[in-house]
């Protein structure tokens, strides 16, 4: 269509777009998560029994909380760009099996899968010129 031509020209902006609207989301989710405590990071931990580690649950959650928060943040700026869209990636991977070994299927999973597909895609394509990593 020739009305959306032209918009491959802007494909920097693109990747700004993704990488301000998830980090912004990842930040969201995860602040509530990091301030929650022992407790918390406790009860996020415990979701990588499902991937057959069952130690340090309290440890794991901390980190897992940590990755979405500060991942966020650094997913904004571009810094550290793919480490992080691999940590975030290994999250989500361990919270679609959360959700597929308490039964909630794929519709449970669905979202950690989605977003899983979009950072293993972003590992390729890279922050963008618009990033503190530009190359």
């Amino acid at each position: 269509m020739a009305l959306f031509s032209g918009l491959g020209n802007y494909k920097n902006f693109g990747l700004l777009v993704i990488r301000v609207g998830l980090g912004i989301m990842f930040i969201y989710h995860g602040y509530p998560k990091l301030g929650g405590g022992p407790k918390m990071w406790g009860e996020l931990g415990s979701s990588t029994k499902y991937v057959g580690i069952h130690f340090w649950p309290v440890v794991w959650g901390l980190l897992s909380a940590a990755v979405e928060t500060f991942g966020g943040f650094l997913l904004i700026i571009g810094l550290a760009f793919r480490p992080v869209c691999l940590l975030l990636l290994i999250n989500l991977l361990v919270a679609a099996a959360m959700h597929f070994g308490k039964g909630d299927g794929l519709e449970g999973a669905a979202h950690a899968i989605e977003d899983a597909i979009v950072f293993a895609g972003l590992l390729f394509v890279g922050p963008g010129r618009n990033s503190v990593d530009k190359k």
